[in-house]
């Protein structure tokens, strides 16, 4: 029986355009994400470089991309929070049925646009119990590190957890650690939809 729901946050409460980023950064002459670029965004998200430094890169390594066009090419793959996903999450909180946790590959950039932009952002942080964010935890998914810390945490046992995700390779290490997972097509299903999807679980 399923005691405690994790929830991803971007494409299953925030959607999302995943491609909008690279898209918008090309624009500016940012070609593709090399290895090293790669790696300072992984970093970023952990919060083990800061947002000053985080841009620095990009504009010191990119000599004509401003830091106010970087930022807004950032976030541009923050897009909406859909009224219904919010209604879903506040009839779970107020059933006080599970306990609810959210876990976030997210930085720093990308949580300010969303304070500042999607009204409801503490409306939805506080219908969690715990509200976990990589660059805060320094942790991110998919390892199986930030996995165990939410387990430990909060004296979880994985059988009894369920964690929803819209990317595969997340889904795949929380399995591994004896969870249960819904990977959450995005685009295509609705976080709405849990109860249906997973009647066998509840």
């Amino acid at each position: 029986m399923i005691k405690t729901i994790i929830f991803d946050f971007g494409d299953v409460f925030l959607t999302l355009d995943k491609s909008a980023t690279t898209k918008h950064l090309k624009q500016q002459g940012v070609e593709e994400f090399d290895s090293e670029l790669i790696k300072i965004n992984a970093a970023y998200e952990k919060g083990l470089v800061s947002t000053d430094e985080f841009i620095q890169h990009y504009t010191k390594r990119f000599d004509k991309l401003p830091s106010e066009k970087f930022k807004d090419a950032w976030n541009s793959i923050l897009i909406e929070f859909p009224k219904q996903r919010l209604e879903f999450l506040k009839e779970l909180k107020a059933s006080n049925s599970h306990k609810l946790i959210l876990l976030s590959n997210t930085n720093e950039l990308h949580i300010d646009w969303v304070k500042d932009n999607i009204p409801v952002f503490e409306e939805f942080q506080n219908c969690f119990d715990e509200f976990y964010l990589s660059h805060e935890i320094h942790l991110r998914k998919p390892d199986a590190a930030i996995f165990e810390f939410v387990l430990k945490e909060n004296d979880l046992k994985p059988h009894e957890t369920l964690f929803v995700d819209d990317t595969l390779e997340h889904i795949l290490t929380a399995k591994k650690i004896g969870i249960h997972t819904w990977h959450l097509k995005a685009g295509e299903e609705e976080v709405t939809q849990l109860f249906s999807e997973k009647a066998d679980l509840f």
